[in-house]
């Protein structure tokens, strides 16, 4: 059952109280077009037991440095300046199983899209979270929305502008960092997921059912150690 309530208290409780690289700044706009819902794909719905979850977040310079046009307020400058945002809370299952699409999903209200616009920045993306994700967790898209919030509130971030301009950079030394940026969270448990060029693209944190960080599964372990990372500047 979904009760994430107090496992999401008692870990925002362990991390420390300063956050570095999440939005810089935000200004949630009051009116916006509604994305739309997607019509449920049969062929696309997959149904398994949730044993894990994935917490995951974007690095947003990267993600802006080819802006499309309904990035415009992520990456547009009038909405804000982002670091970290919160790409979903994804539910997982064994090996290579995963819930997706459980139920036919309707549009999530407008007062609950822009309430989490400056955690996700996109009213698209948290359409398309709430279909695939959130409607294998709970009817409630708010409540879905609130987990992961929390969960993406509860993260703290290394130096990312320092960093940034590390020219030897390692996928372990970024993970490292993290890891020490958060009492609780072991290197073994964050994935790293770059592009081609080694660019960083997303940090994943895995939890276990009760949302406490656990070590990630063979198949959540993301970029070699020993690859090379280098990572977008905060404009």
């Amino acid at each position: 059952m979904f009760r994430p309530s107090g496992a999401f208290a008692v870990l925002a409780l362990a991390l420390p109280a300063v956050a570095q690289g999440q939005a810089l700044s935000c200004r949630a706009p009051a009116d916006f077009p509604m994305p739309r819902v997607s019509r449920l794909d049969p062929a696309e719905v997959r149904r398994a037991p949730v044993t894990w979850y994935t917490l995951a977040l974007s690095w947003s310079p990267q993600h802006c440095h080819r802006p499309r046009a309904q990035d415009r307020f992520q990456c547009g400058g009038a909405g804000g300046r982002f670091g970290f945002v919160l790409h979903g809370l994804w539910p997982e299952g064994e090996g290579r199983q995963w819930p997706q699409y459980c139920r036919p999903a309707n549009a999530v209200p407008r007062a609950v899209l822009r309430q989490h616009l400056c955690t996700t920045p996109s009213p698209e993306l948290l359409q398309h979270e709430w279909e695939r994700h959130g409607s294998c967790m709970t009817n409630d898209p708010a409540r879905y929305f609130r987990a992961g919030s929390i969960l993406y509130r509860a993260i703290r971030y290394p130096d990312m502008a320092a960093l940034s301009r590390e020219t030897t950079l390692r996928v372990a030394d970024f993970k490292r960092a993290f890891a020490g940026t958060n009492r609780g969270i072991r290197e073994s448990m964050i994935a790293v997921e770059t592009n081609r060029g080694g660019w960083l693209n997303e940090v994943r944190i895995c939890l276990a059912r009760n949302f406490r960080p656990m070590r990630c599964p063979a198949q959540q372990r993301g970029a070699p150690a020993g690859a090379r990372l280098r990572i977008a500047p905060l404009r």
